[in-house]
């Protein structure tokens, strides 16, 4: 069975989980496609003809879970909730997600409090709607404990600027994002891709300039200008979330109407594979205070003989997962301590004493 693994989950630009997207030819990793789809795969909207976004907090506020929420909705994508890793059970990828609004989404992650993971599949394009998914998901997430999150990915891309807002998001609330077997993540959805904490990339992923709509532009130089703000906001998003600002650079190089997959060495090189490195930073920082020099040591150690050992190139993910669980002890992991710390974590949930219910999100559903 497939598991995700929150220590080996790779990242590239916006990317979807489910096939190839219409109107793109195959091709190898590092090789051209042609798209049939244009611009509307990674697109920057002129400020004047942005569509208006209600205000979202910097990151979830759990103080007051019973605040309103401004009306929202899914664009064009749609959101399916499940509380396990596997998703070749009876259960699939869990029911679909009917709303937005702050109720609806705590019915729909409330079962998950029994498991303490959520994974999240989205399906479709990378817009204001999912960028208002992404924080609301995170708000509720925290108000009912679940501190395992798994954002599946499957999008041919979208909106600069909304995949940006949503990466931000995903960045303050510690997600792990995959783009699994049979799914893409493509064009903007490498924004999404970088802001995860981890990432895990069994599918594939790939890049394209973007399309600024509503351009007046009549030559290279004033195309150019118009882009320049756009590909600086770009190139400081990616060094926030650890990415190396080359990939911004090879993006401008590939037309619109192409494709450019990204080898696994590439994916490597530019930091969107594994352990986000900025978050990595904060997380050692952290468990160096809450766990120990001694679990640190022993956690590095893990993380360099997984990535020797378990990631070599063409493995799939049920190899290099029973590859991971078979270092675990020789590391001493799970670790007593610090449990929810420990590498691959979320695969010894069920082995783990789950909390007791919170009386007040039990009087809250």
């Amino acid at each position: 069975m497939p598991k995700l693994s929150w220590l080996f989950a790779c990242c590239l630009l916006l990317s979807a989980c489910g096939g190839q997207p219409a109107g793109t030819t195959s091709g190898e990793a590092g090789g051209m496609q042609r798209s049939a789809n244009d611009g509307d795969h990674l697109v920057s909207i002129d400020s004047a003809e942005a569509p208006v976004l209600a205000p979202m907090p910097a990151k979830p506020v759990r103080e007051d879970p019973n605040a309103p929420w401004p009306d929202a909705q899914l664009g064009l994508g749609q959101a399916f909730i499940s509380c396990a890793t596997d998703y070749t059970d009876q259960d699939g990828d869990g029911p679909a997600l009917p709303a937005l609004d702050r109720d609806s989404v705590r019915t729909a992650l409330w079962p998950c409090r029994d498991t303490g993971l959520l994974r999240v599949r989205y399906q479709g394009k990378i817009d204001a709607g999912f960028a208002e998914l992404a924080w609301r998901l995170a708000a509720v997430a925290d108000e009912l404990d679940l501190h395992r999150r798994i954002l599946d990915l499957d999008s041919s891309g979208g909106q600069v600027e909304a995949a940006i807002r949503a990466g931000d998001a995903i960045g303050e609330a510690n997600w792990t994002i995959w783009v699994r077997e049979g799914s893409i993540c493509h064009s903007a959805c490498v924004f999404v891709l970088a802001a995860g904490d981890n990432r895990l990339i069994a599918g594939k992923v790939g890049i394209h300039r973007m399309m600024r709509i509503s351009s007046k532009a009549t030559s290279r130089a004033e195309l150019n200008r118009e882009l320049h703000e756009v590909y600086g906001n770009v190139k400081d998003y990616l060094e926030r979330n650890g990415v190396a600002v080359a990939a911004a650079d090879l993006m401008m190089t590939v037309p619109n109407r192409s494709l450019r997959l990204l080898t696994p060495g590439e994916l490597k090189e530019y930091g969107l594979d594994g352990t986000n490195a900025v978050q990595d930073d904060l997380e050692r920082i952290r468990q160096m205070r809450k766990c120990g020099d001694d679990f640190v040591r022993r956690k590095d150690a893990f993380l360099i003989a997984f990535d020797q050992s378990c990631k070599p190139v063409g493995a799939d993910l049920e190899a290099v997962n029973a590859c991971g669980q078979s270092l675990k002890q020789r590391y001493g992991f799970p670790d007593a301590r610090c449990p929810e710390e420990s590498p691959l974590a979320e695969n010894d949930a069920t082995a783990l004493e789950l909390p007791a219910p919170r009386p007040e999100a039990t009087a809250r559903l």
